[in-house]
């Protein structure tokens, strides 16, 4: 690649090539989101994004975006928010489509963390005579797809833990009742969450309790979306159907009721167990369920979570939510297994009897207090509806800097 002094036409046209890549937020997975346009003569000539898997990457369809409008792409200069890929997948390489649309130069702002690419993409394009470049913006592009950079640097998923509380810190009664603590608002915004994963984590507790769904439903949701969507004026494309998350119930001891309601949704239903009786995993499995048998932590901690994260990696799930109850969430956060905390707090008091929004060991004095302000960092602020929803991002350690 050569050493490039980039302009500021350069930083406008490559974020225009990141804005089109969050286009793709929801519908994309387990594919990279990426954006691309096609300059020629300082004029844009082609914009695309890779909308849905198994379709045309963003380079393919900025191609033949040129094209519609009778542009001329020769020599041309295409700036692309992830390094074009060069493997066989369910679509051809994009560094070919580039090759023989005759583009002259390639500008991508991150390198590919795919090992099937990573610089491959860079070095097909250099051997078919285009001249390459990397770097530009990175650090905004990186931003686009935390989950799919994780897992193919890791081997983990990026997991997020959505919390529901009061004021008071509760987040269900004593008996275990939830429903609802926050506004439809902010269950409309938790919506939007699941719609950026590939696999939601509960625990059979709250399938028991609440008896929940746990779908995307972009059919509740208001016509644009909040600032967290990177583009305010995004709406569900029609006639396209959301990409249900696989939903994973950690079952020590196959309680999940074989009517659930979360087997009778469209979708994957995966029961994660560590005493397998055949029989109950029969009778899930004809309800619609996928049982499997996972190695076990303590008959306290239940099963264990790095081995859930491994194999939903090997699933090619990139981020996961968790939305679960005050024991299960609080492992997740206790272990350090957690990627953002996304807390919703709602104008209620439940009381003292009320289950606190996680479990964890019991603590006696502030000298035994963890401060999770070098774990944690506030991101954002805000209100939803009557609810404030804080973000917490994980402070990055030195191991996960150095894969980056």
């Amino acid at each position: 690649m050569t050493s490039t002094l980039f302009n500021a036409a350069d930083h406008r046209f490559m974020a225009e090539a990141i804005r089109l890549a969050w286009r793709g937020l929801y519908t994309t997975h387990p594919n990279p989101r990426v954006g691309c346009v096609l300059v020629n003569n300082g004029q844009i000539v082609g914009r695309g994004w890779h909308q849905t898997a198994g379709q045309g990457h963003a380079e393919v369809n900025a191609i033949a975006d040129a094209a519609a409008r009778g542009f001329d792409i020769k020599g041309a200069t295409a700036y692309v928010s992830l390094e074009p890929c060069s493997h066989q997948g369910k679509t051809p390489p994009c560094a070919n489509a580039l090759i023989d649309a005759g583009v002259g130069k390639v500008i991508s702002a991150m390198q590919d963390p795919n090992p099937l690419v990573s610089g491959r993409g860079h070095h097909m394009l250099q051997a078919g005579g285009i001249e390459t470049a990397c770097g530009l913006l990175q650090s905004q592009a990186e931003q686009i797809n935390p989950g799919f950079n994780k897992r193919m640097r890791l081997g983990r998923p990026r997991v997020m833990v959505k919390s529901a509380m009061s004021m008071d810190g509760r987040t269900a009664m004593a008996s275990g009742e939830s429903q609802w603590i926050t506004s439809a608002a902010s269950r409309a915004d938790v919506q939007r969450l699941r719609a950026r994963v590939q696999a939601i984590v509960t625990g059979v507790e709250t399938v028991i309790a609440d008896n929940p769904a746990m779908t995307v439903r972009p059919q509740s949701w208001p016509q644009a979306l909040d600032g967290d969507s990177q583009w305010s004026g995004w709406c569900w494309p029609q006639g396209v159907n959301p990409v249900q998350p696989l939903r994973v119930v950690l079952d020590s001891t196959l309680r999940t009721p074989v009517d659930a309601a979360i087997l009778r949704q469209p979708g994957a239903t995966l029961i994660l167990c560590r005493e397998l009786d055949a029989g109950k995993a029969i009778a899930l499995e004809m309800a619609g369920a996928e049982v499997m048998q996972m190695p076990g932590q303590d008959k306290k901690q239940g099963i264990h979570l790095d081995a859930v994260l491994e194999l939903l990696a090997q699933r090619q799930v990139n981020d996961v939510l968790v939305e679960a109850g005050s024991q299960l969430a609080g492992n997740f956060i206790d272990q350090g297994l957690t990627d953002e905390w996304i807390c919703y707090v709602a104008p209620m008091l439940m009381g003292s009897s009320a289950r606190p929004v996680l479990a964890l060991p019991a603590i006696d004095t502030m000298a035994q207090a963890r401060d999770l302000s070098s774990n944690l960092q506030l991101k954002a602020s805000r209100s939803v509806g009557q609810d404030i929803r804080m973000t917490y991002l994980a402070v990055p350690t030195a191991s996960t800097q150095e894969t980056q």
